[in-house]
């Protein structure tokens, strides 16, 4: 007997993941050591849609996790729509640990020329901020991931038991 074909997307690994956010980190620094000062200040915006992001992407992961498990009350939910939701979350988890990483190099530098530049202590909200919506992106990104798996069939749980 032939073995079932195996998924060709593999869930996004956390490993991964975590090397992204640190090599951006380094990035971010530099970038902020390198050029601080002659840029604008940094806005607060990108931070609160990143959240936004964050938000949307936690609601879809409850109602997709719901709606795939068949609770009572859930619709069932599209299998095309499953698929788009992967992908956004794959995108979303690797924009997240990008973003996290360069927020959080950027936030290390500002915290260690805040005393110096009156303009890097004002700085240090945005960043920050952005650091924490970054890490709620992947976060929920890795949840709605998590939420499109299909649940193992109990059927074929009870035939491997002996």
């Amino acid at each position: 007997m032939s073995e079932p074909p195996q998924p060709r997307v593999r869930p996004t690994s956390v490993p991964t993941l975590v090397v992204t956010v640190l090599l951006a980190g380094v990035a971010g620094w530099l970038l902020f050591a390198r050029f601080y000062g002659s840029l604008p200040p940094l806005p607060l915006l990108p931070a609160i849609t990143l959240a936004i992001l964050a938000i949307v992407e936690g609601i879809t992961a409850l109602s997709t996790g719901r709606r795939i498990a068949r609770k009572p009350g859930t619709e069932p939910v599209n299998p095309l729509s499953v698929a788009r939701y992967v992908l956004i979350a794959k995108a979303s988890s690797a924009a997240g640990a990008l973003f996290t990483g360069l927020y959080a190099g950027g936030l290390l530098w500002l915290v260690q020329n805040r005393g110096q530049l009156a303009s890097a202590a004002a700085d240090v909200l945005p960043a920050a901020a952005g650091a924490v919506s970054s890490m709620a992106l992947a976060a929920a990104a890795l949840w709605l991931e998590h939420s499109c798996r299909i649940p193992p069939d109990p059927e074929d749980e009870n035939q491997q038991k002996p």
